[in-house]
């Protein structure tokens, strides 16, 4: 027991440290390998918590010690969390308002065959962002399209590649999507700050990805568009919400007060009000049914299948999972942060993350190591992005570069894992396997690749004082490090 013990007093030894991650990874594994249970994550994470409690009380630290880190945890975590709880809010608000409606209302009138896989991932990206789910997406627009590629002679992976692409570019720069919010709360990031950083990876990424999809699409536009599926779509949207401009000031509205560096918290209050008000004026509901919808969600009943799907979500209660999972995270985070455990595996790197071009690449390979292992994007943003804050602000970076990392690498590599709960889905929603579409999801191997080359240029790389002009980089040598 004495080797768990650092001899130069209150403090774990490498081994304790190590063991802890180790005892999460192997957790993990089991959960999803052997047992089978994917949405066992909470319970595992407790198991791996009271495992790190465990080690810092041999490690000498008290009771009082681990329970400070892990309410230092949940302090982290109150404002992101409050943030999702309005998530769920606003999105059953907007939808009976007809925002939501309306978006994918006019991302689907832009179907052509001749750019066909390019508006593919456009219109996937378009309802991510509306909803804030890249699974919803697939599992509505994604199905219909890639019944419409294969009329078109598409090969199936190439489409869901671009179905996948689309829908995670919207997942990660939606202020309504549940990992966009956990990302920043670890990171303990603005959520605006977090989405407008990833502008500069992700925005390339997908501009890439949309050039790419052209080309590869050219050979097929002389094909003709079986366009009954998204008639049918259309037709359900126009007949049961209220499609107009008008609709969408909501959404205009949160983009103006994002700009201008409004509170998050306030950001979705203001919009939730807004979508009831709408939903009240122009669709009739009464104020009872908005109460209703805003805590337990919207229920879409236009009798058409696809659109049904994608409109029945939202409310409060609908957010609980991710938010009980985030304060169990974070308060695991908590507990290796004050307990020194994360101190002592971060000395051991040191050398990679003394230099902003080591410390975002180690960030990227971890991140993707932890989705490989434990089969979670959220376990993938949670842990290597807490782990490395100290790193962080020991160079001055600014917390939207961890956050947006964290996204660059575990949320966009997440479709790509054969057993992990995203590649799963989309394998099974889309009827690909997941090494089919893997070749042609651009966005997840662009993404953390441009993430990578920023950090050797110094590009992007936002730091203390650089607020007014975020183009500009300081060399790392000439920074002073924060106490």
């Amino acid at each position: 027991m004495s080797n768990l013990k650092d001899s130069s007093g209150k403090r774990p030894s490498f081994i304790a440290a190590l063991s802890v991650i180790l005892f999460l990874c192997i957790a993990m594994a089991v959960q999803i390998f052997v047992l089978k249970q994917n949405y066992a994550t909470h319970i595992t994470l407790i198991m791996a918590a009271t495992f790190a409690a465990v080690i810092a009380l041999i490690s000498g630290f008290s009771w009082d010690d681990v329970q400070e880190g892990i309410l230092y945890g949940c302090k982290i975590a109150m404002l992101p969390m409050l943030i999702l709880m309005l998530v769920g809010v606003l999105i059953a608000s907007w939808i009976p308002a007809g925002t939501i409606p309306t978006l994918i209302y006019y991302g689907l009138n832009i179907l052509s065959p001749k750019i066909f896989l390019v508006t593919v991932a456009f219109v996937c990206a378009v309802s991510s962002i509306s909803t804030g789910s890249s699974y919803t997406t697939g599992a509505t627009f994604g199905v219909a399209f890639m019944g419409i590629g294969y009329g078109l002679g598409i090969p199936a992976p190439i489409t869901a590649g671009a179905v996948i692409t689309g829908a995670i570019f919207g997942d990660k720069m939606s202020p309504l999507s549940d990992s966009t919010n956990l990302a920043a709360g670890v990171a303990e990031a603005n959520l605006f700050d977090h989405i407008k950083s990833m502008a500069y990876t992700t925005g390339p990424a997908f501009l890439i990805s949309l050039v790419i999809y052209g080309i590869v699409g050219f050979k097929f536009g002389s094909g003709t568009i079986d366009t009954a599926q998204i008639d049918g779509i259309l037709n359900g949207l126009s007949s049961n919400y209220y499609i107009s401009p008008i609709t969408l000031i909501p959404a205009v509205v949160i983009v103006i007060l994002a700009v201008k560096k409004v509170s998050g918290l306030a950001v979705m209050v203001i919009a939730s009000l807004l979508g009831l008000a709408f939903a009240m004026i122009f669709q009739g509901y009464g104020l009872g049914e908005m109460l209703a919808f805003m805590n337990d969600g919207f229920v879409s009943e236009t009798g058409v299948e696809a659109v049904d799907a994608l409109l029945s979500r939202g409310g409060l209660q609908s957010m609980m999972w991710t938010i009980s999972l985030g304060f169990i995270g974070l308060s695991y985070g908590g507990i290796l942060e004050k307990t020194k455990i994360l101190e002592v595996l971060l000395e051991k790197i040191a050398v990679l993350v003394s230099s902003a071009k080591g410390l975002i690449t180690t960030h990227v390979l971890s991140s993707i190591a932890v989705n490989l292992f434990s089969a979670s994007q959220y376990i993938a943003i949670i842990i290597p992005s807490r782990m490395l804050v100290p790193a962080y602000k020991k160079l001055n970076i600014l917390p939207q570069v961890n956050s947006r990392t964290s996204e660059d690498s575990a949320t966009v590599t997440s479709p790509l894992v054969p057993w992990g709960l995203c590649g799963v889905f989309f394998a099974g929603t889309l009827g690909v396997p997941t090494m089919d579409y893997f070749p042609y999801v651009f966005l997840s191997f662009l993404t953390p690749l441009i993430a990578i080359l920023y950090s050797f240029t110094g590009k992007f790389i936002f730091k203390e004082g650089d607020i007014e002009s975020v183009n500009t980089y300081h060399d790392e040598d000439t920074v002073e490090k924060t106490v």
